[in-house]
Formats: structure tokens, C-alpha cells, sequence
């Protein structure tokens, strides 16, 4: 007879924080949201931990070389999405590290040859006056000029005027060599007054940018998550089909951190993909894998290698793999049996393997309730792929400014690795959508907001680090009602556009 679990299933949504007491120094300044992102034995430390407990979901919508960039800055870490060439994801990945904490990858690049009417295309495309000329017009070609919009006038100029024409040629440019410390390239800025400095190697081939602008916010980035050699942590989603090819290659790219990108992860062939990578590689690879949504996936994961576990399956806004197949928990249920179950392996072996809460958060008072219910950090897709850094379109749906965003399951991504289950490598039916999402800006000033709420939440709860609100936070469940009264009720809701006049 098949299982049947007593209690139902639930999703954050249906739970709140009971307030704990809260001392003098419980306060958001005090609150350390340092998480491990990988495995590690007790009385060590782990070999990545973030200095927040984000990480953006391995998802074409989601997670290119810009988010990455910016989410580093923050202290998370992004995982470059898998669906895509090898060759592609690993430039991805060497993008992210080519670019060390205040040297700025070029994305605005154009030909000396283009037009007047190219350069106005593509300063609306970038938002960024200021254009690196390359004699390929790519971020990696040789660097002949500068164009700025101090180099032409758009009201009076011909728009096919050449760039080669106006621009500020690269023997009257002040440059830095490869290999020059940001605060060696900050000094030639104030010394000659530059408002920014191409960055070049031997070969005269562009390596990056330094900006004026960025010498105080660079000072702003406390969090940045950097390596040994001071360039952003990046992540890569790998497969169980072609991970012999595309492993090698995002490891030699750079990449930090793997994820093995499946929508259930309590496989055989996510076993063999963990057994070649310790064959290969040892320890000195850490590869995270999942999804799983209870003890007995966890253990499995858990046994086979895996550096971070994942949990999750049909609760993303985009999935719908339980409408689809009927399979999949809710995310709060699943998360807190998995964790549970950590803490068990934990105890057993003294390895400690961090949960990853993939899917399930609406708002963001539920990415506190996920760490409260044991996970160490959470996968977001929807919540990236409404920042200017992601790399999906920004569209108008209605007069509104919206993001697009599609699942990989979805017919427009195709992603059958993820939902691989053997046989022939397609996907018969989809199990995601594609959709929109309102924009809402940049990631800095978003993640901010979020962090911020979860921080004084946790000042609430009277909790200052994420393993004491998972030891000692209180939850209860809640009513429909109760939610309900949870917001605005029984009050109509002031209108600002609505002039009113004094009686």
C-alpha cells in the first residue's frame, strides 16, 4: 500500500514568527546573516560561506554574468544557467571572473565604423554613455577610442557620422596596464582628472574598466563576496547527460561553486554525476545537487557527495510540474523535513551539509520563515528577474514596465536536462510557463529593502544569526482568516490621486 503521510503539506504563506524578547543589542546593525554554502566537518570552516543567504536560480531569465556581478557585490552568489552551449556558460563564468571588485566589464562596445545612429541605439539599449571603441566593436577587441557624449552633440550631429570621427582615439587616452591595483587605477583617475580608465593588456586587447563614479559605492559594497584573488564567487548549473564535457570546462572557466540543475533530484543519475566528480576531482570540486523535498532524498544526496542539498519541487511562481504530474510538496513542509534531517546526518557524522530552499517565497517575510524552518540560504528566480541586471527583457505589458520571465520547463527554454528522468533526451510536454514580471529596478537597492526586513525580523524573533533564529525561533500556524487580518481590512485604502476637500 502506498505511503501516506498524516499531516498535509503547507507553504510559508500559511505560517507567522511568534516575537521572542529583544534585548539592547538586538538590533538590525548586530545582525550577521554569514551562511555556509557548502559542506563542511565539524570544528572547521567551510570552504564558501556568503555573507548573505541568497543565491539566484540557474535559469536563463535569471542569472547571466550581470547579476552575477551584482549579486556578488551584495555577498550571494548566482548560478549561470546550464541550458545553453558549454562553450557559452563557461565565457559566462570567465566574464563574472575576469571582473575583480571595482574593475567593471565593458558592455558597451562598438566598431569604429558604426554610425552616429548605432551609437544612440545602443546607449538606449545599455542606458551608458560611455562607449569602449574596439576594432571588432566586442568587450574583448582592441581598444582604438573612447566615445562619450561630450564627443557629439545628438540635437546637431549627422547620424551617419562616423564613430571614428569623433571619438577621443587611443593615443590621446590615459590607460592602465592588466594586473594594476584598484587603488593604483584610482589614483591615476584623480590625478588626471579621468572620469573613467580603460583597463589594457600587452596587446593593447580591453580587459576592463575603472570608473570615477564607482571609487565611493566600491567602498559601499562591505558584503562583496570575492576569492582569494579578489574577483567575484560565481556558480554554474551543470546536467547528468553532458556533465563529463561541461564540468571540466566551467572548472577551468573559474566557477566556485556547481549545481547539479534538476527538478527532482532523488536519482541514479544524480548519484553518478556526484560518484565522477569525486573520482575526478576529490573534494577540491564542491558541487551542490537536489531537488529533494524530504528525509529520504536528502540522506540519498547526502551519501552520494553532494556539497549543498536543494529542496523544492513544483513550488517556483513559473513551475508547473504538480499540475503537470501530480508530484512535488509544499515548500515549508519540505523544507523543514529536510532540515530536520540535516541535523540528524549532522549529528551522526559530524558533516554538516546546507539546505537550499528552492522555490515557495512569495514575500519576503518568507525567506525569513525559511531560515527559521532550517534552511541555510534560498534559491530565488522570480525575485532576480525583475532587476536591470538580469538578462531578460524589459517589455510594456499594459503602460507598465514589466520583466520577461519563462520557466526551464517551459517551451520556451526546452531544458529536458532538468527534467530528465532517462530515455530520449526531450521533453514530451512542458512543465513550466512564460510569463512577466513587474520590473522593479536595481538588485542593490531591492536586496537592501529584503535584508532589511528579514533583519529586523529577526531582531523580533530576538535572534542575531541565522542559527540562532533556526534554534530559537517561534512559529505558529495560521487561519485564512488570520491572514486576513494579517493586512489592510475593514478600511478603504487612501488613493493619493484623489483630492480631498476639507468638510
Amino acid at each position: 500500500m502506498a505511503k501516506f503521510f498524516k499531516e498535509p503539506s503547507r507553504t510559508f504563506s500559511e505560517y507567522l514568527l511568534v516575537p521572542g524578547y529583544t534585548g539592547p543589542d538586538c538590533t538590525p546593525d548586530h545582525v550577521d546573516l554569514s551562511t555556509p554554502l557548502v559542506k563542511f566537518s565539524k570544528g572547521e570552516k567551510p570552504a564558501v560561506t556568503m555573507k548573505i543567504p541568497l543565491v539566484s536560480a540557474v535559469m536563463q531569465a535569471v542569472s547571466g554574468p550581470e547579476l552575477a556581478c551584482a549579486l556578488a557585490r551584495e555577498g550571494g552568489v548566482a548560478f549561470i544557467y546550464g541550458s545553453q552551449p558549454i562553450e557559452r556558460q563557461a565565457a559566462m563564468v570567465r566574464q563574472v571572473k575576469s571582473t575583480k571588485a571595482g574593475f567593471v566589464d565593458s558592455d558597451s562596445n562598438i566598431s569604429p565604423d558604426a554610425t552616429i545612429a548605432d551609437v544612440i541605439a545602443l546607449r538606449n539599449r545599455t542606458g551608458h554613455s560611455t562607449m569602449a571603441v574596439t576594432d571588432n566593436g566586442e568587450r574583448n577587441g582592441t581598444l582604438v577610442g573612447i566615445l562619450t557624449s561630450r564627443d557629439y552633440r545628438e540635437s546637431r550631429i549627422d547620424r551617419n557620422t562616423l564613430v571614428k570621427d569623433v571619438m577621443t582615439p587611443y593615443e590621446k587616452l590615459i590607460v592602465g596596464k592588466d594586473g594594476i591595483t584598484l587603488s593604483e587605477a584610482n589614483d591615476i583617475i584623480w590625478d588626471h582628472k579621468l572620469n573613467q580608465l580603460p583597463i589594457v593588456d600587452e596587446n593593447q586587447k580591453l580587459v576592463s574598466f575603472v570608473f570615477r563614479k564607482d571609487y565611493d559605492s566600491h567602498k559601499e559594497y562591505a558584503n562583496e563576496l570575492l576569492d582569494a584573488d579578489k574577483r567575484y564567487v560565481v556558480g554554474a548549473g551543470v546536467n547528468t547527460r553532458d556533465y563529463r564535457e561541461r564540468i571540466p570546462a566551467l572548472v577551468e572557466a573559474g566557477a566556485d561553486v556547481l549545481v547539479i540543475d534538476s527538478s527532482e533530484g532523488y536519482s541514479c543519475w544524480q548519484a553518478e554525476t556526484l560518484k565522477w566528480v569525486r573520482e575526478q576531482y576529490g573534494d577540491t570540486v564542491k558541487i551542490g545537487a537536489g531537488n529533494v523535498v524530504d528525509a529520504d532524498g536528502f540522506r540519498f544526496l547526502a551519501q552520494a557527495g553532494a556539497d549543498f542539498i536543494k529542496v523544492g519541487i513544483g513550488g517556483g511562481s513559473i513551475c508547473i510540474t504538480r499540475e503537470q504530474k501530480g508530484i512535488g510538496r509544499g515548500q515549508a513542509t519540505a523544507t523543514l523535513e529536510v532540515a530536520k534531517a540535516r541535523d540528524e546526518y549532522y549529528r551522526e557524522t559530524g558533516v554538516y551539509i546546507p539546505v537550499c530552499s528552492d522555490g515557495g517565497i512569495v514575500h519576503d517575510y518568507h525567506i525569513t520563515l525559511a531560515l527559521a524552518f532550517g534552511a541555510d540560504f534560498v534559491m530565488l528566480g522570480r525575485y532576480f528577474a525583475r532587476f536591470d541586471e538580469a538578462p531578460n527583457n524589459l517589455v510594456t505589458v499594459n503602460g507598465n514596465y514589466m520583466k520577461e520571465y519563462w520557466g526551464e520547463g517551459s517551451a520556451r527554454a526546452r531544458n529536458w536536462q532538468r527534467y530528465d528522468v532517462g530515455g530520449e533526451g526531450k521533453m514530451p510536454f512542458v512543465e513550466g510557463v512564460d510569463s512577466y514580471v513587474p520590473y522593479a529596478g536595481s538588485l542593490r537597492e531591492n536586496v537592501g529593502l529584503t535584508l532589511s526586513k528579514v533583519r529586523h525580523t529577526m531582531c523580533n524573533c530576538g535572534c542575531l544569526t541565522i542559527p540562532e533564529l533556526m534554534e530559537n525561533a517561534k512559529v505558529t500556524l495560521v487561519s485564512g482568516t488570520s491572514i486576513v487580518e494579517g493586512g489592510a481590512h475593514d478600511v478603504i485604502v487612501r488613493d493619493e490621486n484623489v483630492n480631498a476637500k476639507p468638510m
